[in-house]
């Protein structure tokens, strides 16, 4: 599969060759729904908390008689029907953590990458190399490119530069290639690739080959 590349100008430079098993790959709704779900519950951090009615305090005295007052009886003021009372069947800390198998979240980050990449979402940048870290300069790159929506931007190795001049624009975001996951591609429409990005997933996500013994 070729693919053009673009220089920061927004002009076409070259043509690569990418893996079809990476970025030609059948999508599998069910299968990148799960992972996206497991993703989500492993960022909770179910930390919410209620107190019950063993766990509010206040005395544990009867209120008042129980006949002659024309009230309802009441037996405590921690009861859940008054004010500063307990909590009924209220949140307690909880893990929401979800095991996803690997091969399962390698599958659905080749088809991610599969469908922005037959959905033109996907672009390949010759490099991301700043002399100076300037919000201007990616802002120049996005409007060079014609890209006028949320934009992930994924480099080979974290870049100091390029993670400071991104930083302040509010629907871009920046990560190494190794660090790419199914929620963020799937929260910013386009998505932004070195060259050298696309070369580690392939390394990371691509076919594995066996030297013959």
């Amino acid at each position: 599969m070729q693919v053009p590349v673009y220089n920061l100008a927004g002009e076409t430079v070259s043509q690569i060759e990418v893996s079809d098993h990476v970025f030609n790959q059948p999508f599998n709704e069910a299968v990148v729904h799960q992972v996206m779900v497991g993703q989500l519950a492993n960022a909770r951090q179910g930390t919410a908390s209620t107190k019950t009615r063993g766990m509010v305090a206040g005395s544990t005295r009867k209120l008042y008689r129980q006949k002659g007052t024309g009230e309802a009886r009441a037996g405590s003021i921690k009861s859940p029907l008054r004010r500063g009372g307990g909590t009924v069947f209220g949140p307690h800390p909880r893990s929401y953590h979800q095991d996803t198998p690997k091969k399962m979240r390698r599958l659905a980050l080749r088809c991610v990458l599969s469908a922005k990449a037959a959905d033109g979402d996907l672009l390949v940048l010759e490099e991301l190399k700043f002399a100076e870290p300037k919000t201007q300069q990616v802002v120049h790159l996005l409007d060079a490119l014609k890209v006028d929506a949320s934009a992930l931007i994924a480099d080979g190795a974290p870049d100091e530069n390029l993670v400071k001049s991104a930083r302040n624009l509010a629907d871009v975001k920046t990560t190494p290639a190794s660090l790419l996951n199914v929620v963020d591609m799937l929260k910013y429409q386009k998505l932004l690739l070195t060259v050298s990005a696309v070369r580690k997933a392939e390394e990371l996500w691509g076919e594995k080959t066996h030297a013959p013994v």
